[in-house]
């Protein structure tokens, strides 16, 4: 018996796997089963590299349905979204997109049909990589903007110690000082003194940001 299965990717910027879903019904999709990808990112991982994209293809098989909310769900770039459309089409799974209610069919034998069919599938996948390089874009710029307007923000916290403080600290860690004795040589807390220990490398590196 074939099922339609309705599969979403949410970013952390990106709205609810809930409210694609309604979306869905509401277009008049009666679907059997929801899988979900959270947090994940559409431009650098490909359906099958993600936890339960890869399900599908286990899951989906001759006369399913899959629905999406578009057909950039189903890739990273126009490559992967055409290669996995026809992947699935060759399995005779028929893949639907709530977004401008388009249908990918692989039985279609009619020349005319296919040649259509497959100037969508171009079109759609060329479109939706299109899209999510102008997204990537515009976060690079925005994070660009508010690295100018808010440099401390992305600096992370301010070390409260200066970089003669820190070299002194590793010189006494190197001489195989304690912790306690440290922080009391140097006048930090322990707590500074250990976060040092445990990753000077991180501490090195902010330090640099801060110019310090």
């Amino acid at each position: 018996m074939s099922k339609t299965i309705f599969y979403a990717r949410v970013s952390t910027n990106e709205q609810t796997s809930d409210h694609q879903e309604q979306q869905a019904r509401q277009a008049g999709f009666d679907i059997d089963e929801v899988v979900t990808d959270h947090g994940t990112s559409g431009v650098t991982t490909t359906l099958a590299e993600r936890p339960n994209g890869k399900r599908l293809f286990d899951m989906l098989r001759e006369g399913d349905v899959l629905v999406v909310r578009w057909v950039d769900r189903l890739g990273r770039n126009y490559q992967d979204v055409t290669d996995t459309i026809r992947v699935f089409m060759r399995r005779g799974v028929i893949i639907k997109t709530v977004i401008n209610t388009m249908t990918f069919d692989g039985s279609a034998t009619d020349p005319t049909q296919e040649a259509v069919r497959d100037a969508l599938i171009l079109f759609m996948a060329a479109t939706a990589q299109a899209q999510a390089e102008a997204t990537k874009e515009a976060q690079k710029a925005g994070i660009a903007f508010h690295k100018a307007a808010s440099p401390e923000k992305f600096r992370g916290r301010k070390p409260t110690f200066d970089r003669k403080t820190y070299d002194q600290v590793i010189a006494l860690l190197e001489a195989g000082q304690g912790h306690s004795a440290i922080a009391k040589a140097t006048g930090l807390q322990r707590n500074a003194v250990i976060r040092i220990a445990m990753n000077p490398a991180k501490v090195d590196a902010t330090l640099t940001r801060w110019n310090m």
